[in-house]
């Protein structure tokens, strides 16, 4: 993967970023700058699609919890496709799923309905 190159494909106003069959302190910096130019081209839904990862350390998801706090001040909502369970529960141990809805498959992440505007403590990871 060139450094912030990965495939991007538009459905209507929603993007749907591919990620890497595996992501970590390697690819870390690379996913993050990836994630931000897609977000850039001003999607309503930035979906992650993690089908294909079968494996992502805190680098990874320091990527895409870094994005989703960029998404959310661009009024951007961001969405996690997991196929793998250890991912999944990669995401679930860390809480990320209460701030970012991930779903099973693409379809049904591009099918979701748009999420109300984040308010209150849980809006804010203050860290």
């Amino acid at each position: 993967m060139t450094q912030g190159q990965l495939p991007v494909d538009w459905h209507g106003q929603q993007a749907v970023v591919g990620m890497p069959d595996e992501v970590d302190m390697a690819n870390g910096a690379a996913i993050q700058e990836g994630l931000l130019a897609a977000l850039a081209q001003r999607p309503a839904v930035l979906v992650v699609d993690m089908t294909r990862t079968t494996f992502c350390d805190s680098a990874g998801v320091r990527a895409i919890m870094l994005t989703h706090r960029q998404a959310a001040a661009a009024g951007c909502q961001l969405r996690l496709v997991i196929g793998s369970l250890a991912v999944t529960r990669v995401f679930t141990i860390i809480g990320a799923g209460q701030l970012v809805p991930i779903h099973p498959d693409l379809a049904g992440a591009l099918a979701a309905a748009p999420a109300a505007p984040e308010d209150g403590p849980s809006a804010q990871t203050g860290s």
